[in-house]
């Protein structure tokens, strides 16, 4: 059987940094990438008092988690440009802060920026100078590939997730994403995984998925949704030319090549 279409369901989650992750998949192994970084700015937010599901408060039981600083965005884009294949799209939620720090160091790195894409929350947020609805979703292009649907409008509109895990994102407005920018059996990755939002709508759509978050709480929480998806855990482990090697959590099994056609030496195997 065709080892794409036998894996539609399965997914790996990993546990290191993300740009290291990265580094060590193999070049123009990804057909789509969507992720929701931890940006700095959200610190800024939290200390102000205008993001209660991310602070430390009695009236908020979710850990605060690390920032990814804005300073690292450039090696960022430089390995996710690295490790999509040829004519494929790349999606990053951000905040208006972000965006405008985002957009030309992802064009540095190659991408061509297209437009930003608004999720409407449909409720406001906190907030003192016009309370928060909406969030960026910012649409990169590597080369030039066609959406599936030419109809689909720029503002997705879909409710926030409320009491889930900090930051979550309705899976939803991901499968708008996925749905317009891959195939199925396509692999889709999200270097800061959290939740699982992106594997969940992935797995819905017959996609493979590809997942890291360094927090042990996220990669059981996403782990658990996509079980009940009806995902199946495969190892993953990657090689580098240096002998680089990385692990995701789960057990052995053989192992399934899915080196780019770019490849650089580096191995990505997923085991059956």
């Amino acid at each position: 059987m065709d080892p794409v279409t036998q894996g539609k369901t399965d997914f790996a989650l990993s546990d290191r940094d993300a740009v290291e992750w990265l580094s060590a998949l193999p070049a123009a192994s990804v057909d789509l990438l969507v992720t929701d970084p931890p940006y700095e700015s959200l610190e800024k937010h939290r200390a102000v008092g205008t993001t209660t599901r991310l602070k430390k408060s009695k009236a908020s039981s979710n850990a605060w988690f690390e920032v990814f600083p804005n300073a690292r965005f450039p090696e960022l884009f430089e390995a996710a440009y690295r490790v999509l294949k040829p004519d494929s799209h790349f999606y990053l939620f951000c905040d208006q802060e972000t965006m405008f720090v985002a957009k030309p160091l992802a064009e540095a790195a190659g991408f061509r920026f297209w437009k930003p894409l608004v999720w409407d929350k449909l409720k406001i947020g906190m907030g003192y100078h016009y309370r928060a609805r909406y969030e960026f979703i910012l649409f990169f292009e590597k080369g030039k590939r066609k959406l599936r649907n030419l109809g689909v409008p720029d503002v997705i509109r879909e409710p926030r997730v409320m009491r889930g895990y900090p930051t979550e994102k309705p899976s939803a407005v991901s499968t708008v994403l996925i749905e317009q920018s891959s195939d199925p059996g396509d692999l889709v990755v999200d270097p800061f995984c959290g939740s699982g939002s992106v594997g969940v709508a992935a797995l819905r759509a017959g996609r493979r998925f590809f997942g890291n978050d360094t927090s042990e709480e996220a990669r059981t929480y996403a782990r658990e949704r996509l079980i009940q998806e009806g995902g199946v855990e495969r190892p993953l482990e990657l090689s580098g030319p240096l002998g680089r090697r990385a692990k995701g959590d789960a057990g052995g099994g053989d192992l399934w090549d899915a080196r780019g056609p770019e490849d650089d030496g580096r191995q990505l195997v997923l085991g059956v």
